[in-house]
């Protein structure tokens, strides 16, 4: 494949204002999933959201203290609430790549996330290394998730994304094949014709190329002291 520099993805629904983004992971009680007062959270977002640069960056909570299995019903499309396919029953083990360092904090954001639509139809194993010529950081499925809590309308028919910063490490020290992604369910096989177009944790294989699904990313993660 050849080597490409995206734009932010014009595409893409623009971020709320970051004390929305912060009002609406407390409505939805993620701030409890994660145990933290309401007030840090608030407190965070006010901080950040004073500093230049930070206009359509996203909040998002640290997997270790809001796991994809908590958010992932959080989820909404059409009135219907995300699921986890059910043969990713150790979601909660997808952990961050060695080379994306997490700031250690339980809030952090993330600057200029884009759906990677430029990449739809390349392989995770194609995507990775184009995304780090071009300084990009792939998404954390639960960065993804928190994405979609925040703009719903980022996750669409034919225009969905994978989350490849995610991967199961394996015992021997390899990672599991398999790579998360965020996507509308078509109500078949074991997901259930009542869940179409229901939000979809699910995953595909690191070899192989969809048409539908692009490579989420942003330029960097910080927190309110970076």
């Amino acid at each position: 494949m050849p080597h490409t520099t995206p734009p932010v993805d014009a595409l893409s629904p623009a971020l709320p204002a970051l004390d929305a983004q912060a009002e609406r992971l407390i409505g939805l009680g993620v701030h409890e999933i994660a145990g933290l007062p309401a007030a840090e959270v608030r407190a965070f977002a006010a901080t950040v959201a004073s500093r230049a640069g930070d206009e359509g960056a996203l909040l998002a909570v640290h997997p270790d203290r809001a796991p994809a299995s908590a958010l992932a019903p959080l989820l909404r499309h059409g009135g219907k609430p995300g699921f986890v396919v059910v043969d990713m029953p150790d979601v909660d083990h997808f952990a961050p790549l060695a080379t994306l360092p997490l700031p250690d904090a339980p809030l952090y954001l993330l600057t200029n996330p884009d759906r990677g639509d430029h990449l739809a139809n390349w392989s995770p194993n194609e995507a990775l290394p184009a995304l780090t010529a071009d300084a990009r950081t792939p998404l954390l499925l639960t960065e993804g998730i928190h994405w979609v809590l925040q703009q719903p309308a980022v996750l669409e028919r034919n225009h969905c994304f994978m989350t490849i910063g995610s991967r199961l490490p394996k015992p021997n020290g390899t990672l599991d094949a398999r790579t998360p992604a965020l996507w509308l369910s078509n109500g078949t096989g074991r997901d259930g014709r009542e869940r179409r177009n229901a939000p979809k944790v699910g995953w595909c294989w690191a070899g192989n190329r969809h048409t539908w699904l692009g490579f989420a990313s942003a330029s960097g993660r910080r927190t309110q002291d970076a």
